[in-house]
């Protein structure tokens, strides 16, 4: 899947291989990182199994997850190939390091002191990164039962924040997480995307498979509010969509802290919040924006514009404002129109991996209703039984056992 994000003044995206950043304000040169050809693993003693190394795994290369640091200044992504690439953003861009992790990873966060990265991968566990050092290999921070798809840290750096696809949020202390602060429970499938909301340190908002937005009080597991983001639609949906819950893939904050953004797998629309410190509505619905195409992701600039990346071979990507309560498109801005400029080289690369099918498809829980073939069965026996009693017995058993003695007499007197 594409991403989008920024980092100060330079817009980022990922796409299929390639980490691509771009300066919105100055004609520079883009910063092009392509795992493909990037450094390979170095073999060990353990790679020459018994099996002659034949059974080496390899990945694909494609960028799973990235991640920029709350002061803009650090950017990392990992890749298909088990790859954790740390960047500098600052004052120029280059490759600090390149690492491995033991698993694929699903989802990754810098701490906010900034000295340390956080890795969540599809095993359930937490590995911590060292920033400082760049070439130390990882050490087992935490561990979940089950695959993780969202990590945040705390504003006070305090908590780690953990969710993952049996329904739990886990909320534990940062530099002892085997201590245990809260759990956040209530959702009915995984939950697929976190947010401290700017400017409300103790929230959490939380998106989940099941269709709903929950804000919760986070340091006691105290649920605070729950929206059904199906309700929030403008328009019916259609009747394949009826089955299908919309799930919240992205949950962004607007930097004055005034608005959040949702956006869910697969719709074309962005629903926007509202944040209020009011004792009965902590959120707000606010309005709704309908986008031409299907979004892949979006994300907030420095100055609270909303960039939103499409699946479109001619707008890829559009800039929305503000303005009197509604949100407008900006086509003739002339960031966007250097942005797309330095784009235009890695379009087709962009299109491909927008092209992919929903990524949440796999995580619904599956469920088995051996309840109704069971009656249909007992159904089934009490019609046969009901049908013998009415069938009317042309012979006893006695009748037969008489009809069987006179026929053998009558063969042995011819």
């Amino acid at each position: 899947m594409a991403a989008v994000g920024f980092s100060g003044e330079w817009i980022i995206f990922t796409c299929d291989t390639k980490l691509v950043a771009i300066h919105t304000k100055q004609d520079r040169d883009p910063f092009v990182f392509d795992c493909s050809t990037a450094e390979k693993r170095p073999k060990t003693k353990d790679d020459n199994s018994s099996d002659g190394g034949g059974s080496e795994e390899t990945g694909s290369d494609k960028v799973l997850a990235f991640t920029v640091s709350p002061s803009g200044k650090l950017a990392a992504l990992t890749d298909d190939n088990k790859r954790l690439v740390l960047f500098r953003c600052e004052p120029s861009w280059q490759c600090v390091s390149v690492r491995w992790v033991v698993r694929r990873c699903t989802a990754m966060e810098f701490s906010q002191t900034e000295e340390e990265l956080l890795v969540a991968d599809k095993s359930g566990d937490v590995y911590s990164f060292s920033v400082t050092e760049p070439q130390r290999e990882g050490e087992l921070k935490m561990g979940h039962l089950s695959m993780l798809l969202a990590v945040t840290v705390s504003p006070d750096n305090k908590f780690i924040i953990t969710a993952d696809k049996d329904e739990k949020i886990r909320v534990s202390h940062l530099r002892s997480p085997y201590n245990i602060q809260s759990f956040c429970l209530g959702h009915q499938q995984f939950v697929s995307a976190l947010l401290i909301p700017a400017g409300h340190p103790h929230w959490l908002l939380s998106g989940s498979g099941d269709g709903t937005l929950k804000l919760w009080e986070f340091e006691s597991g105290c649920k605070l509010q729950s929206f059904n983001l199906r309700e929030l639609e403008e328009t019916p949906p259609s009747e394949d969509d009826k089955q299908k819950n919309p799930t919240a893939c992205c949950i962004i904050s607007s930097p004055d802290a005034q608005h959040v953004a949702v956006l869910c797998d697969r719709l074309s629309t962005v629903q926007f919040f509202s944040l209020k410190d009011d004792r009965e509505m902590k959120i707000v619905p606010h309005t709704r924006l309908s986008l031409p195409h299907c979004p892949s992701d979006m994300t907030f600039d420095p100055s609270g514009r909303l960039w939103v990346l499409m699946d479109s071979r001619e707008t890829p990507l559009q800039i929305y404002t503000l303005s009197q309560d509604s949100w407008e498109c900006c086509a003739e801005s002339a960031e966007l129109q250097r942005v797309t400029a330095a784009l235009q080289p890695h379009r087709e690369t962009l299109q491909v991996s927008m092209k992919s099918s929903s990524r949440y498809e796999h995580l619904y829980k599956v469920s088995y209703d051996n309840v109704t073939a069971y009656l249909q069965k007992k159904q089934q026996r009490l019609e046969e039984q009901q049908l013998k009693r009415k069938t009317p017995q042309n012979t006893n058993g006695k009748e037969k056992k008489k009809m069987k003695k006179d026929t053998t007499e009558t063969i042995t007197s011819s």
